[in-house]
């Protein structure tokens, strides 16, 4: 980045601050702060292990060091500005939750367009709101787009507060499907002896009304909805496709599936060995369609610093916004986080290559050159790294 570029995209990071302050997070004070500042040495140097006492007055702050990131600790200390994480003297951290488009494995690196990333990375954050709200009953969220390649969410619930990284580790299991098969989703019943047994016969049957095990059902009664479109042959095909199923399976599994269908959608799974047989090979679907690829050290590091809600992206120079959970589904990271100060004018921009821009719902390619283009748009290049300030 040229020098031209950097005085400009600083100069308007300051112009934004003056104009709107990001509201500090619950018991700012306790928190560690730390900040990336506009310089123009190789690398990226954190200034960290500041406090608010440090920091002064936040809004003279931001406008007078108009960072290009700012970041808040997830953990809560007693002396947050110590130089080591044991003379901090931790008290407690929210859990965060970090999704990465970048990261995600429904994501075509070089095939899906900045758009297409963020829009896949939202069904992502659907699924861990479920996850969040539905199998841990956690109230307080925060839900926040990262002003980049994703979403953030902060989880402020008294019961995680005290969590140690270990527990941490195995909510990121849960949401993720670690380790998940179908002995650990099903629930065992006893269904009465028969002639010749001395103990009663089991039935094994997936929960329905929540969890992992209502995922698997849905998933399950889903497959066999549409392989009852099919014909005989067709199905039959289909189910040979897993490993370890042979057409004497299949058609077994096939016939139990056609003739206990009611008995299936109440959970039941025990109604032919080679149908049990068919949900366990698709357990690992219910994991690739349904997890929440989070990543996980961000979720387990109880000293993890995030973004600032309210704050600027230096490398998008887009907002990191706040989202109300009502508005998690219509909400369009493209239109509501351009910063007002970035509109209402061009600027001349030199593009190194061609690229494909989608913001404020229009999409559009620049080639190669000299342009004079909406500061948004400008702003949004420049910080990406593909585009020189212009002289005007």
């Amino acid at each position: 980045m040229e020098e031209r570029t950097r005085a400009y995209l600083r100069g308007r990071f300051r112009d934004h601050y003056r104009r709107t302050e990001p509201t500090p997070p619950p018991d700012a004070d306790a928190r560690e702060w730390g900040y990336i500042p506009w310089t123009s040495s190789p690398g990226t140097t954190m200034v960290r292990h500041k406090s608010t006492l440090d920091l002064g007055d936040f809004g003279d702050f931001l406008a007078r060091e108009r960072p290009r990131h700012i970041y808040f600790s997830a953990g809560r200390y007693d002396e947050p500005a110590a130089g080591s994480m044991d003379e901090k003297d931790w008290q407690g951290s929210d859990l965060v939750f970090d999704l990465d488009a970048d990261h995600l494995p429904s994501v075509e690196l070089g095939e899906d367009s900045y758009a297409e990333m963020l829009g896949k990375c939202k069904d992502a954050l659907l699924r861990l709101l479920d996850f969040l709200e539905d199998d841990f009953d956690f109230r307080e969220l925060d839900i926040v787009f990262s002003g980049g390649r994703g979403y953030h969410v902060h989880v402020r619930d008294d019961g995680v507060q005290d969590l140690e990284r270990d527990a941490r580790r195995e909510i990121v299991d849960y949401v993720r499907g670690i380790g998940l098969d179908l002995d650990g989703l099903i629930a065992t019943e006893a269904v009465g002896g028969t002639a010749g047994r001395k103990s009663p016969a089991q039935k094994r049957t997936l929960r329905t009304e929540g969890g992992w095990s209502a995922r698997a059902h849905r998933h399950l009664l889903g497959f066999v909805d549409d392989l009852l479109e099919l014909d005989d042959e067709a199905a039959i095909a289909r189910l040979r496709e897993f490993d370890g199923i042979g057409e004497g399976k299949a058609k077994a599994a096939l016939r139990a599936a056609r003739t206990n269908y009611e008995s299936i959608e109440t959970g039941n799974i025990d109604v032919h060995p080679a149908f049990y047989g068919l949900a366990q090979r698709l357990v690992p679907e219910v994991v690739a369609a349904d997890n929440a690829p989070i990543d996980e050290p961000v979720t387990t590091d109880t000293n993890r610093l995030i973004r600032l809600p309210g704050s600027l992206h230096g490398g998008s120079g887009l907002r990191v916004a706040p989202i109300d959970r009502d508005h998690v589904e219509a909400f369009d990271p493209l239109v509501e986080t351009i910063p007002e100060t970035f509109r209402g004018q061009e600027i001349s921009i030199e593009l190194d290559e061609e690229h494909l821009i989608e913001l404020d719902g229009d999409s559009f390619t620049l080639p190669a050159g000299r342009h004079e283009v909406r500061e948004y748009v400008g702003v949004f290049l420049m910080a990406r790294g593909h585009a020189e300030k212009g002289e005007e």
